[in-house]
């Protein structure tokens, strides 16, 4: 979502690097860049005067000017600034008596059904027993998407159809929750197309009948600065406790983000990055900052493998890389682990120093070049994706015509492959102890 923004300010230092030594004129006009880049990326007018003013106060001090690494100080400066602005980091109050109510509001469309899922399997992770609530009557198809996902996550849903009104469904819902054991319990309310006083109404009945500790507003980050807007309403008549941002993945101009938790005073407190039920990330100021300025995530990246391979996964490759044994088969399966950590560009964007070689990769180690590599091996048979030596001209020939590619890329690849397999062999016998170690290792082998 930041990709414009940051390759904007990261051009900015760049061109600060190169001066030296910085004059009070450099600094101005790098911090005109930076204003420009901010408001392109639909950041609040404001809300860019004021981080601007902050930024630019402090790089034309004593401490910038006198500094041995003036650009690397400017950075630095910005990266505060950008963190005070997001926000510290706000985990969810799930404290006193069980169960917790969450009450998720926001606009139609904004993706709150699915939200209620996400949080129920990341609530269900962290050891909570959540009860999903369809409190959406005005919008059928809301309940049985509800009821679905509830199926699908493995997760209960308490419904009671389009008839009883909302306020009484989630005071039911609350009953059952305290009878049956729920620890915590999920309020999908009803969204509208636009703010109106009615769902308003409706939405201060159910906040005063079961006093949720948290009134989460989801927020679709496409809409950039009319989700601000959004969020100043909602915030005035339910006095909502934290923001999710959702399609964070898209390829939005990121200025709600920026904006939404400055504007209203409430903190961002997840982001949601795909259309899985496992694609939701804990919002991190300071991960999000750094990935902004081009210095990368690895804790989330880290994260996001842990996530993705099991520790038995990761035991069975380390054998194979210590022996040598990496196969065709392991690379697909290593492919669709990556895949599930979330786009390459993304998780190269966490790489420290990877954001801008990223886009200088060669064709084969980009997304679309991954698919091409994927279309070879599956056109391959599976002795041949299992022993590649047997794989003689002629068979070359098969598989290129049954991928749509040429003899040439075929033999890429398989040239490929034996290096890769090469280096996986000294790679294997450096250890690498620990869980965390095991399923880093798994990183270096997507392409």
């Amino acid at each position: 979502m930041f990709e414009s923004l940051s390759d904007k300010i990261q051009e900015t230092f760049r061109e600060l690097a190169r001066h030296g030594r910085l004059s009070e004129g450099d600094v101005k006009t790098a911090m005109r860049d930076v204003r420009m880049a901010l408001l392109e990326a639909d950041v609040n007018y404001k809300v860019v005067r004021d981080f601007v003013k902050r930024v630019g106060d402090r790089a034309i001090g004593e401490e910038v000017i006198k500094s041995l690494t003036p650009a690397q100080t400017i950075i630095k400066i910005v990266n505060e600034e950008l963190v005070d602005l997001l926000g510290e980091p706000s985990p969810l109050d799930l404290g006193g008596t069980p169960p917790a109510v969450i009450m998720l509001v926001g606009l139609q469309g904004s993706g709150k059904t699915t939200m209620a899922a996400k949080l129920a399997v990341y609530l269900r992770k962290q050891g909570q027993r959540p009860l999903m609530v369809a409190a959406d009557v005005y919008r059928p198809a809301a309940i049985d998407q509800l009821e679905t996902l509830g199926r699908q996550v493995d997760v209960p849903v308490h419904s009671e159809g389009d008839k009883v009104a909302p306020p009484k469904i989630c005071a039911n819902a609350l009953a059952r929750a305290k009878k049956e054991g729920f620890t915590v319990v999920i309020l999908d309310t009803a969204g509208r197309l636009q703010i109106d006083d009615r769902m308003m109404q409706e939405l201060e009945q159910i906040r005063a009948g079961v006093q949720p500790r948290e009134v989460l507003l989801v927020a679709d980050a496409m809409t950039g600065q009319e989700a601000v807007s959004v969020a100043e309403s909602f915030h005035q008549r339910v006095d909502i406790t934290g923001l999710i941002l959702t399609k964070v993945d898209a390829d939005a101009r990121g200025g709600a983000a920026l904006s939404i938790r400055a504007v209203t005073g409430v903190p961002i407190k997840f982001m949601g990055m795909g259309e899985k039920v496992s694609d939701l990330e804990v919002f991190y100021p300071d991960r999000l900052a750094s990935r902004i300025l081009g210095m990368g995530d690895v804790l989330t990246l880290i994260e996001r493998a842990e996530a993705s391979i099991s520790e038995e996964q990761a035991l069975k490759m380390e054998e194979k890389l210590r022996s040598a044994s990496f196969t065709f088969e392991d690379f697909i399966e290593q492919l669709d682990a990556v895949r599930n950590m979330g786009p390459l560009s993304d998780l190269l964007g966490m790489v420290p120093g990877m954001g801008q070689l990223s886009k200088e990769l060669p064709e084969e180690a980009t997304e679309q070049g991954l698919k091409l590599t994927e279309a070879i091996i599956n056109s391959m048979t599976r002795e041949e994706r299992r022993h590649p030596k047997i794989i003689n001209a002629s068979r070359k020939r098969r598989i290129a015509r049954g991928s749509g590619t040429t003899v040439q890329q075929v033999n890429q690849l398989l040239r490929q492959f034996n290096d890769m397999q090469r280096m996986m062999k000294q790679f294997g016998g450096g250890g690498g102890g620990g869980k965390r170690g095991r399923r880093r290792m798994q990183l270096p082998f997507m392409g």
